[in-house]
């Protein structure tokens, strides 16, 4: 009796696939590796600035924390939600919107994405550079006379911090997702509560605890405390909504579902929030003891005048500027970039391409120029939304979590998600409206009263006109529960299967390309 022949996975699209963009082969990432990721995310100087600043408008400190703790709670729930699709289907972003966008329309989130992240990945690696600059001048003081030129707008001191921190990242960022992991566990985040800590007691110690928790510093009225407050959770959401969309890069390495969400508990509203008090505290402390407020911490390190406390301060701080820009600002435009053209490029070719472009971008002009960032990083960020919307409600109404992860490698004319020529129009249709809506809030002075809710009314508006458009469509609608187990996926069985065979040397060969492309 003959057996049966054995069945062979049909092999990934060569324009579709690499090992990067290849469901997750280990999940290395528990519980710990995602709260230390948040930890990295959420210690940067801009999100230190922003709780402190609200303090400084005039919320008191318990309204501050209450408004960032519902605002954070909210990121939280989101991120759940995307980190359940990013977990079961083990595939980064780019590919997750394969399934909305179609296999070659995932293009277009994921460079809308990228753009953002190449925009502050340049950014945040300039701002961390003058911290390399103070710290430089606090240890020789006589490399003065080279901060006081001008080269593309930058000193030839600035230049040479600028890219000594560009170079920094690269040697770290090339080096993978799991070499990363390790660093953010030790590193990135630890080291800042450590520093920021260390200021909250000393200012704390310095004023002999004369710091009001409950008073407005600028009297500002019930009213006006509640609309700021609402703003501050509409802000905060906002300012999240960058990882929420992309956070399949990193849900895809966790073992089970409670590591992502344990992770997300302890690293988003415990530890945003905690370390929000221990910002404002600061900045408390910084009104009785130097008789102003203060809301960069690197300028209260300034303040103090102690050249201990400057060095450690300013590497502290670079150290964080590090952290953020490999969580928020450079895997997922790796992973974009990637997306773009798998058979030549992988996610270290990806993340280079985003370090090069972060210096053409000539960032400290970028920053200096409210003009561009209002109209510019503002109107892309006003397209968050809509995005964010197109994936969930993709995943979670339209197909109910149903999705062939095979499929998301495929160009074949029949496949699920090739759609039309490999673009799905409903997405556009979605997209397109609500984005034009979401932006005008955001950049039209007129409305400039629901201008910090602008990502609301493009995230309900594409949300609710995908499931219109989607119909019929919703095949999977009555389905039943939302399945939790890891989708299994055969793609890098064929991808080996297609390098094996003879007249194949194996790693340079690429999967045939499937019919229809």
């Amino acid at each position: 009796m003959s057996t049966p022949p054995q069945h062979r996975p049909a092999p990934p699209d060569p324009r579709l696939f690499n090992e990067d963009l290849a469901p997750a082969p280990e999940r290395k990432w528990g519980t710990y590796s995602v709260f230390a990721l948040w930890m990295s995310d959420t210690h940067a100087i801009s999100n230190y600035a922003f709780a402190a600043s609200l303090f400084v408008l005039g919320l008191p400190a318990w309204e501050v924390f209450l408004s960032l703790l519902a605002g954070i709670t909210i990121v939280y729930w989101l991120m759940n939600r995307m980190g359940h699709a990013g977990h079961r289907t083990g595939v980064p972003y780019p590919v997750l919107a394969r399934a909305s966008w179609g296999v070659y329309g995932a293009n277009i989130p994921a460079l809308l994405r990228a753009v953002m992240a190449v925009s502050w990945y340049g950014i945040q690696t300039w701002l961390a550079s003058t911290a390399v600059v103070l710290l430089t001048l606090q240890i020789a003081p006589g490399l003065d006379a080279y901060d006081h030129n001008s080269v593309l707008g930058l000193s030839t001191l600035g230049w040479i911090a600028f890219l000594v921190m560009w170079g920094l990242q690269a040697v770290l960022l090339t080096r993978g997702m799991e070499f990363i992991r390790r660093v953010q566990d030790f590193a990135t985040g630890p080291v800042v509560w450590l520093v920021v800590l260390a200021l909250a007691v000393y200012l704390v110690v310095k004023a002999h605890g004369d710091i009001s928790l409950t008073r407005s510093l600028t009297g500002l009225g019930g009213a006006a405390q509640a609309r700021q407050s609402l703003i501050a959770v509409s802000l905060t959401v906002a300012t999240f909504l960058t990882l929420v969309l992309n956070y399949a890069d990193f849900a895809r390495f966790t073992p089970d579902h409670r590591s992502y969400r344990r992770g997300n508990l302890i690293g988003l509203p415990v530890n945003f929030t905690a370390f929000a008090v221990v910002a404002v505290l600061v900045t408390a402390g910084t009104i009785s003891v130097f008789g102003e407020a203060i809301y960069d911490p690197v300028k209260v390190i300034q303040k103090i005048d102690d050249p201990v406390v400057t060095v450690i301060g300013a590497l502290a701080f670079i150290i964080a500027t590090i952290g953020i820009n490999v969580v928020a600002n450079f895997v997922s435009p790796a992973y974009d970039f990637a997306n773009l053209a798998p058979k030549y490029l992988d996610f270290k070719r990806g993340g280079m391409i985003t370090a090069v472009l972060a210096i053409l971008v000539l960032p400290w002009k970028l920053y200096s120029s409210a003009l561009v960032i209002q109209y510019f990083l503002g109107a892309l960020g006003a397209f968050l939304g809509p995005l964010v919307a197109i994936l969930l409600v993709d995943y979670y109404l339209v197909r109910r979590g149903r999705i062939d992860v095979d499929a998301l490698f495929s160009a074949d004319a029949e496949g699920a998600y090739f759609y039309r020529r490999g673009y799905n129009p409903k997405a556009v249709i979605a997209f397109l409206p609500a984005a034009a809506v979401a932006a005008s809030l955001a950049l039209i002075p007129a409305f400039g009263a629901v201008a910090p809710f602008s990502w609301i009314f493009g995230m309900v508006l594409s949300g609710l006109l995908y499931v219109l458009v989607s119909g019929r469509s919703r095949a999977a609608a009555d389905a039943g529960p939302i399945p939790q187990e890891i989708i299994p996926s055969q793609v890098r069985a064929g991808a080996e299967e297609v390098a094996e065979r003879p007249g194949r040397t194996g790693a340079g060969a690429a999967p045939v390309v499937a019919k229809g492309s």
